[in-house]
């Protein structure tokens, strides 16, 4: 893929994830709570303990049903914000963290576009939504401005050249009943496989960006890039 292929717009995919379809997504995601937990407790340990810990800034991208913002709420103080450009979804999160007693500010926006300041957040997260955003490599800039020197971003999502038979084989593990799961299969192998990036694909769009710092590290289904911004960059 060419990086002029990499910086042209994709159609917009974000928007269509309102109303039903929002709330079946949320419902079947809940299924995976426990990972949303073991990956908190991932973030958590990364960010700034004691005294400290309330002076950490945190943004989700793409949140959805805000789940992984709540559970990593929980572990700490955190100052967490989650930015997503489904009304639906930020309307379900703001549900979900009211009934977990927890304090996240979920809001509606576009992550090539983000109203935050430069220098804001140590820590971002994009879970299984980059794949989907309209201008995947200012989703990327927009990263590197609104966090500090020294922060980092983590994004997790689909491999392209994952096989049917690992797709499958995740999804199995999900113990979704037979419907979910057959509709969930499909998904992957006419929807989201199209959709993804390869791991060439990330390093092609890191280079056209400030991060000073790219790992990637794989897995039979995943990618999981970890993108450093140097702690002598200012935008």
């Amino acid at each position: 893929m060419t990086a002029f292929a990499l910086t042209s717009a994709r159609p917009q995919r974000g928007m269509g994830m309102e109303g039903f379809v929002a709330r079946w997504y949320a419902s079947l995601t809940r299924k995976s709570l426990d990972d949303f937990k073991t990956l908190a407790r991932q973030v958590a340990e990364q960010l700034p303990h004691g005294t400290a810990a309330r002076d950490a800034a945190v943004l989700e991208v793409a949140p959805g049903p805000g789940y992984f913002a709540i559970e990593l709420a929980k572990l700490g103080d955190y100052q967490i914000t989650g930015l997503d450009i489904s009304q639906t979804f930020v309307e379900i999160a703001q549900r979900n963290a009211e009934q977990a007693h927890v304090a996240v500010d979920f809001q509606r926006g576009n992550a090539s576009d983000m109203l935050f300041k430069s220098d804001r957040f140590d820590f971002i997260l994009c879970r299984a939504a980059f794949k989907n955003f309209a201008a995947p490599l200012g989703a990327l800039r927009e990263m590197h401005r609104v966090l500090k020197p020294g922060g980092r971003a983590l994004i997790i999502d689909l491999r392209k050249d994952s096989s049917n038979e690992s797709v499958s084989r995740q999804v199995d593990g999900m113990k979704l009943g037979p419907v979910n799961t057959a509709l969930t299969k499909a998904t992957f192998r006419f929807m989201l496989l199209k959709r993804a990036y390869t791991r060439r694909d990330f390093e092609e769009m890191a280079a056209q960006t400030l991060f000073d710092k790219v790992e990637i590290r794989d897995s039979l289904t995943q990618l999981e890039i970890v993108l450093s911004k140097s702690p002598q960059c200012l935008e």
